[in-house]
C-alpha cells in the first residue's frame, strides 16, 4: 500500500499541469499520482499519459467523460490504494521541503497506535497578478505537532477555516462517510472538506506551508464575475451542504462535540453569507429571485436552523433591502474579499 494518494483533477490543463505534478514526484516511490484526466479537449490526455509511462510505479493517466471537478475527485477516491489522500488541483503545487517533511510524518502517523483520520498543514494564496502571497496558517485555533481531538480546537477567525488545499485525509475515512461530490458542479470542495467531519475523530497539524494555491485567472472558480455566473451552482452546493446538516444521521454522529458543532455551523452560515452577497453584488432581478428561493428553501426544510442563519448577524446584513442596502453588502463583500483574497 502507498501512503499518500494524490489525486490531480485535470480538464484542459495543458498549459500548467507540468509545474504541478513535476512538484510532487519529489514525494518518490511513497506516493501515488492520479492524474484524472476529465474528458479534456487539449493536449492533457497526451501529458497524462506521457508522465504515466515515464513513472509507471508512482503515476496512473486516468481518463473519463467530463463530469466537472467533483467528479474527477470522485474517481480519484474510488482508484486510491494509498493509506492517506488528497487533491492538489492542477494549476497549484506543493513545496518540496514542506512536503518531503509532511510525508516523513505521515509515515510516523501511518505506524502509530492512534489512528488517524485528518492532517493539515497550511497553505498559500499565490497571487501572481499582483505579486502577493498570503499565507493561511492554524497556529491560533489548532494545538501543533500532536495528535488531537475536537474538545481541544480554538476559536476559527472568520473566513479562515480548513479548506482543500490544507487537509489530507485518511482515504478510508472518505469511504466510510460515503464521500461523492455532485457532478457538473463547481464549488464543491466545501463539500469535501465539510461532510466528512463527523466522522473525524482524531487530527494532527503541521505548521508548514505546504500547498501553494494558484489564483488570478480571469476563468477561475473563484472570480467574482464567474462565481455570479454559476450562482445556480453554488446555491446548489449551499442546499446539499443545509440538507446534510439538519440530517438527523449528521446531528446524531455529531452528538455532544460542542466545538465541531459550531465550526460546522459557522462553516455553513459563510456558504450561505456568500450565497446571500453574491446577487447583491450582481444587483440583476434574477440573482435577487434565486436568493430569495434559497431562504424559502432553507425555511421549509428546517425553520429552526433556517431562523438561525437568517436572523443572525449574517443573515440580517445580507438581506437588507433597496439601493443602499445593496450597496452595504456589496462594499462590504469587495472589504472582505479584498482582505481574504478571494479573488
Amino acid at each position: 500500500m502507498k501512503l499518500l494518494t494524490i489525486a490531480v483533477p485535470c480538464y484542459n490543463s495543458s498549459a500548467y499541469m507540468h509545474h504541478c505534478i513535476d512538484s510532487l514526484l519529489v514525494g518518490g516511490e511513497d506516493i501515488e499520482i492520479l492524474i484524472v484526466d476529465d474528458g479534456s479537449t487539449d493536449e492533457t490526455a497526451a501529458i497524462a499519459d506521457e508522465y504515466a509511462s515515464r513513472y509507471p510505479s508512482v503515476i496512473r493517466a486516468i481518463h473519463k467523460e467530463n463530469g466537472g471537478h467533483g467528479s474527477a475527485v470522485n474517481t480519484g477516491i474510488e482508484n486510491a490504494s494509498g493509506f492517506f489522500f488528497k487533491v492538489v488541483d492542477s494549476d497549484d503545487y506543493l513545496r518540496k521541503p514542506a512536503f518531503l517533511e509532511t510525508l516523513e510524518k505521515l509515515r510516523e502517523l501511518k505506524d502509530s497506535p492512534q489512528e488517524l483520520d485528518m492532517f493539515l498543514c497550511n497553505f498559500v494564496y499565490n497571487k501572481e497578478s499582483e505579486h502577493t502571497k498570503k499565507v493561511m496558517q492554524y497556529r491560533s485555533c489548532l494545538p501543533v505537532g500532536r495528535i488531537f481531538t475536537w474538545d481541544e480546537i480554538g476559536h476559527f477567525n472568520t473566513g479562515h477555516y480548513i479548506l482543500m488545499h490544507s487537509v489530507i485525509f485518511r482515504t478510508g475515512l472518505l469511504r466510510e462517510c460515503g464521500m461523492k461530490l455532485p457532478e457538473h458542479c463547481f464549488y464543491v470542495d466545501n463539500i469535501y472538506v465539510w461532510q466528512p467531519l463527523p466522522f473525524v475523530k482524531t487530527m494532527y497539524y503541521l505548521d508548514v506551508n505546504l500547498y501553494y494555491y494558484y489564483i488570478g485567472r480571469s476563468d477561475q472558480s473563484v472570480n467574482e464575475q464567474v462565481m455570479i455566473r454559476r450562482l445556480d451552482q453554488q446555491m446548489r452546493v449551499n442546499r446539499l451542504m443545509f440538507d446534510h446538516f439538519s440530517d438527523k444521521k449528521t446531528v446524531s454522529m455529531i452528538g455532544n462535540r460542542k466545538k465541531l458543532k459550531d465550526y460546522m455551523y459557522n462553516y455553513l452560515k459563510i456558504i450561505t453569507m456568500i450565497s446571500s452577497v453574491l446577487p447583491a453584488v450582481s444587483g440583476a432581478k434574477e440573482d435577487l429571485e434565486k436568493r430569495r428561493e434559497l431562504w424559502h428553501y432553507m425555511k421549509e426544510h428546517d425553520r429552526c436552523l433556517y431562523r438561525k442563519l437568517r436572523y443572525g448577524l449574517t443573515g440580517i446584513a445580507t438581506n437588507l433591502h433597496g439601493a443602499f442596502g445593496r450597496t452595504f453588502v456589496r462594499n462590504g463583500y469587495r472589504l472582505a474579499r479584498h482582505f481574504y483574497h478571494f479573488n
